[in-house]
């Protein structure tokens, strides 16, 4: 069993940053892909980035490339994203999934994800 807990929302002004993190615990090995992903209220949770299980390809949703940035530090089993330039458009519930298997790739889907976190708020104040 693996454990996904998110941290890092929280209340920011518009133009401003947040890192969020995404610790994985429990049955983890490095070969794992993490996506992000958000919800705001009355939509659908959507994408954001995610990054592959070694860090060598990451990709994002166009309405975040060049402000969101991730990465992952294998030693913390923990994932960052870097949320620069924010706008009120992108406060949302947080969550971080991971896909474990060998040589993962992060995945645009739901789906294809195992393990998902709590989530963590963001609010955005204009």
């Amino acid at each position: 069993q693996v454990q996904l807990v998110e941290s890092g929302g929280g209340l920011v002004q518009a133009g401003g940053s947040l890192r969020l993190s995404c610790a994985a615990s429990g049955r983890t090995s490095s070969s794992y892909a993490v996506g992000w992903f958000r919800q705001a209220p009355g939509k659908e949770r959507e994408f954001v980035v995610g990054i592959s299980w070694n860090g060598g390809r990451t990709y994002g949703a166009d309405s975040v490339k060049g402000r969101f940035t991730i990465s992952r530090d294998d030693a913390k089993n923990t994932v960052y994203l870097q949320m620069n330039s924010l706008k009120p458009e992108d406060a949302a519930v947080y969550y971080c999934a991971g896909r474990f298997r060998l040589f993962a790739y992060a995945s645009s889907q739901e789906a294809d994800y195992d393990y998902w976190g709590q989530g963590t708020q963001v609010t955005v104040s204009s």
